[in-house]
C-alpha cells in the first residue's frame, strides 16, 4: 500500500474518532440507561461523541441493557466488571479506555442535566483543563434532588473539599464534570481507586503534583432520581472523609489505611468497653480481661473493615466466615504481643486502661499490612 493510501486511511480514521467520551458508572441502573442515551443524542448532535457505561456486574442486568443498545448504536459501549466494584475505580477505568481528547463523567440516574454538556465541552475545548457542573453555581439549588439534611451535609463536605483542594469552587463534591484527557492521564497514576469522590481526588492530586488545574463551572438544576435507589450511604460519607485525610497528607497515607486506622480507633472504645465488662461483670483478672477484650475488638474490627475499608471487595456468605478466621489468624501474633505488653505494663504500674491502649497500638500497622494480603486480597 502506498503512502497516499495510508494518508487517506488515517484521515478517514481521524474523521470518525470521537471528540468527547462520556463515562457513566453504573450499578442497578437498567431502568435509566436507554433514556439517558436518548437524552444525550438530543443535545450532542453537533459533537462526535461516545458513551461508555462501566457496570459493576449489576444484578438487575444493566450491562445486558447497554449491550443491547450498542447493537444498533455504535457510540454506546459497555465495560462489565467482574469481581471489582467502586465508583472511583469505574470512572478511572472508563476514562483510561477512551481515545477522545475530552472525557466526561456523569451519573446514570438522570439527576445530572445533560443539556449543559455542550457548554462544558465548549469551555474545555476553549482551554479550560476541567469544567464541573455545579448544583450551587449561579444561584442554583439542589432542593429537587436532595433532602434538606443531605444538602446540609453536602455543604459541609464542600467546605472540607475546598480546604483539601485549595480551591474556591461551589461544588467540589459533584459527580458531573469534564476534562482534557491529557490532564487526566497526568494524574491517573496517583489517583486512588477507592471511594466515591473522584473529582476531589483529581483536583487534589493535580495540586499536590504542582500542576493545578484551570477549572471552570457551569450551573445546572439537580433533578430527582428517575429510577432505582440512591447510592448515598454512611459508607460514602466515611470514605469521603478518608479520602480528604489521605489527600491532606499528600497521598502519603492511602485511604484504606486511614479507614483501617479509624476502625481501629473505634475498636479501642469497643476494646475498653469489653475490658470493663470482663473485669467488672465477669470478675476476670487483667490478663484474661485483656484477652477477652482483644477477641471482641478483633471481631468488631473485622466486620467494620469488611463493610467500610474494603467495601469494594466485601466478603459475603462463606467467604465472610473464612475471612473472619483468616483475620483472627493474621492478628494472632500482634494480639499475643498486645496482651503480653499490656500485662507487663499493668504489672509494673497498675495503670489499667493505659496498659490496654499500649497493647492495642503496637498491632495496628502490622494488622493493616497483613490483612490486605491474606484476608482482603489486594492484587
Amino acid at each position: 500500500m502506498d503512502r497516499t493510501s495510508d494518508t487517506t486511511m488515517d484521515a478517514q480514521s481521524s474523521s470518525t474518532d470521537p471528540q468527547l467520551s462520556l463515562v457513566v458508572p453504573t450499578f442497578n441502573e437498567a431502568g435509566n440507561v436507554a433514556l439517558l442515551v436518548e437524552k444525550l443524542e438530543a443535545v450532542l448532535g453537533h459533537i462526535k461523541w461516545e458513551v461508555t457505561f462501566v457496570d459493576d456486574n449489576s444484578p438487575d442486568g444493566t450491562a445486558d441493557v447497554v449491550k443491547q443498545l450498542g447493537k444498533t448504536k455504535p457510540h454506546v459501549h459497555c465495560i462489565k466488571r467482574i469481581g471489582r466494584r467502586g465508583l472511583s475505580s469505574a470512572c478511572i477505568e472508563g476514562m483510561a479506555s477512551s481515545n477522545a481528547p475530552i472525557v466526561a463523567v456523569m451519573d446514570a440516574d438522570l439527576q445530572h442535566d445533560e443539556t449543559v454538556l455542550p457548554q462544558m465541552f465548549e469551555m474545555v475545548d476553549g482551554g479550560k483543563d476541567l469544567v464541573l457542573a455545579s448544583r450551587f453555581f449561579g444561584g442554583q439549588t439542589a432542593e429537587e434532588g436532595l433532602t434538606k439534611f443531605r444538602e446540609a451535609g453536602s455543604n459541609v463536605a464542600n467546605w472540607i473539599a475546598n480546604l483539601v483542594t485549595g480551591t474556591k469552587i461551589t461544588d467540589p463534591m459533584t459527580g458531573f464534570f469534564m476534562l482534557k484527557r491529557e490532564r487526566f492521564e497526568q494524574v491517573a497514576p496517583n489517583l486512588s481507586s477507592e471511594g466515591f469522590k473522584i473529582l476531589l481526588d483529581i483536583i487534589a492530586t493535580a495540586r499536590n503534583m504542582g500542576a493545578p488545574l484551570d477549572i471552570g463551572e457551569v450551573g445546572f438544576k439537580f433533578r430527582a432520581r428517575h429510577d432505582g435507589e440512591s447510592k448515598m450511604s454512611p459508607l460514602v460519607a466515611a470514605q469521603f472523609f478518608g479520602l480528604a485525610l489521605s489527600k491532606m497528607t499528600g497521598g502519603l497515607l492511602p485511604i484504606s489505611f486511614v479507614m483501617f486506622a479509624a476502625v481501629g480507633a473505634l475498636g479501642v472504645l469497643v476494646h475498653l468497653g469489653a475490658l470493663t465488662i470482663a473485669n467488672a461483670w465477669f470478675g476476670f483478672n487483667f490478663t484474661n480481661s485483656q484477652l477477652f477484650a482483644t477477641l471482641v475488638a478483633m471481631t468488631s474490627n473485622f466486620h467494620l473493615n469488611n463493610i467500610l475499608t474494603y467495601a469494594d471487595r466485601q466478603l459475603r456468605g462463606a467467604k465472610y466466615w473464612r475471612g473472619l478466621l483468616s483475620f483472627y489468624a493474621v492478628c494472632a501474633i500482634p494480639a499475643i504481643a498486645n496482651v503480653s505488653v499490656a500485662a507487663f505494663i499493668y504489672d509494673k504500674n497498675s495503670l489499667f486502661y493505659l496498659a490496654a491502649i499500649a497493647g492495642i497500638l503496637i498491632s495496628i500497622v502490622f494488622n493493616y499490612g497483613m490483612t490486605r494480603i491474606f484476608t482482603w486480597r489486594v492484587k
